[in-house]
This record gives C-alpha cells, structure tokens and sequence, in this order.
C-alpha cells in the first residue's frame, strides 16, 4: 500500500486519492474510460480543495492582528494530508494547522477529507473543524473537480450541456482581474439548461452565488454523462481555460474577494464562521448516469 495515493472501488467505478492535498487523481469506469480531467498541460490539476479560501485576499489583507499571506485558492491543495482510514471502498485524510500555516493563515483548523465510493457512484464529504477555545474561525471551502469534456472521446465537444435540478434565473457573476465583479450579468441558462460552449468561458468562470440546485446533469450528444449532487455548499462554480478538455463543476462555500473590498479577512463576504468547538459539514457526489 503506497504512501501517497490509495485507490478503491466499486460496482466497476474505481478512483484514486493523493495524500498531496487529499486530491482525487482518477476516477475510471469499468470499462477504462475516464471520467475525471487527466491534470494536462492545459490545467496541472484533478480536483484540488479550496481552502481557507475562494480566491485570493487583496494585498494587505489581516486577521486577528496578523497578516494574510495565502495565495489564490490557499494552501490545503499543496500539503500533503495524513490517512486516517484506508479501506476497499473509500479512505479518510486529515490536515491540521502548522506553524507553517500559521504564517500564512493565522488560525487553528481540523479538515477532513472523506472518500468513499458507493453503490451508484463516488461520495466526497468534508468535516471543518474549529479546535480554538477561544476564537473564530473565519474560512472558506470550496471543490474543484474537473471532469472530461467531451465526455466520451470519440464524441467532440459539441452537443453536451448542463441541466440543473431547479430554475436559475439569478444574474451569474463574473471574475475581473481586481475580484468579483460587484454588478450581476444576465445568466446564459434557459430554463433549466445551460448548453456548453468555449464562448461562455471566454470571461472566466460562471458564479452562481446561493445557488438553488443540489443537483446538475452533466450529458454529451447521446445523453449520457455523470449526475454531480452537493449539499453544505452554497454557491457553484463552472469553469473550463476554452479548448481544453475539462469542465469544472465546483461546489463552494465562500467565492472570490468582490471588488474594491479592503476590510479585515474576518469581514470578507460569503465566509463560514465557526465558533469554537464547532463543525461544518458538506459533501459532493459524481454518479454515471
């Protein structure tokens, strides 16, 4: 049993798990095909863990007194977590504060990353915990698992598209350079449908702040695809670099830094605070449908 990476499965659908930032590196059907973005050149990633934050802090950024250094999307997706559990069917990793991350990011945390493939397909939880006695933790989590696109191979990027599980008629939001744009645009989604395509990455990411659905389809050509739940999450990310062959379906809590704010880390918007003692908890799943 390596120490950097354990895979497990089930009913045919197996996935493995880095220890470096508790990622998930692969995820493959029965028959070879794979479901989950292989980390090519055009985005060295699978699906990294966001955390403490979505985004980036503006410059000069503070927390309780002290500085924030982190980069964009922190730190948790570059440490390497420690097992707690590995077994035939999932496995359990953890990652504490340091004094490492201290300098970084001036607050005590516990996360849990908790993998476990079943009986239709691969369930990811997550446990934020606060061990402070005294102070809050102010964070954000968010995943970011990149799946195929074309789904099939042979299928060409044509043709597929999203279908959420409720109406989204919210405007979406955008990414400048500077942050969050603070003004809303009208969403690309009819009714429930949102059909892919290169054009709608041009500027970035679509952010859809408190979302309605826990649930969207993700279907090519012949209607096939994968099924992604949440829940515990609040807002949704969907993202592709246009031509490349992934699209990003990312559950958050928390999204980027809007523009022009400047206040203490604590006051940045769409934050989880926990209090001492206190746990957060939510979870994504990816099913073949």
């Amino acid at each position: 049993m390596s120490d950097t990476q354990h895979s497990f499965g089930k009913n045919g659908l197996t996935a493995t798990v880095s220890a470096h930032g508790a990622e998930l590196t692969s995820l493959r059907t029965a028959s070879g095909q794979d479901l989950l973005w292989n980390a090519g050149p055009a985005w060295e990633r699978h699906s990294p863990v966001l955390f403490p934050i979505v985004g980036k802090p503006p410059e000069n950024t503070t927390l309780n007194g002290q500085p924030v250094t982190l980069k964009q999307h922190g730190f948790a997706r570059d440490m390497t977590f420690r097992w707690l559990e590995r077994t035939e069917s999932g496995c359990v990793l953890e990652l504490e504060d340091t004094p490492e991350t201290q300098t970084l990011f001036p607050a005590a945390f516990r996360l849990h990353l908790i993998y476990r493939m079943e009986e239709t397909g691969l369930h990811v939880g997550y446990v934020l915990t606060n061990p402070s006695e005294d102070t809050t933790l102010h964070a954000s989590l968010g995943a970011h698992p990149a799946f195929m696109w074309p789904l099939k191979p042979d299928a060409g990027r044509a043709g597929h598209r999203l279908t959420f599980e409720k109406a989204e008629t919210a405007q979406i939001r955008r990414i400048s350079p500077d942050g969050l744009l603070p003004e809303g645009v009208p969403s690309p989604l009819t009714d429930r449908v949102l059909p892919l395509a290169d054009t709608l990455f041009e500027a970035d990411a679509i952010i859809m702040l408190d979302a309605h659905s826990k649930a969207v389809d993700f279907t090519g050509p012949d209607g096939s695809g994968l099924r992604v739940r949440w829940d515990g999450f609040k807002d949704l990310g969907i993202w592709t670099k246009p031509g490349a062959g992934f699209l990003c379906i990312e559950p958050w809590y928390g999204y980027a830094t809007p523009v022009g704010f400047a206040g203490d880390f604590s006051e940045k918007p769409g934050l989880l605070h926990l209090q001492p003692g206190e746990s957060w908890e939510a979870f994504w799943s990816v099913e073949p449908i």
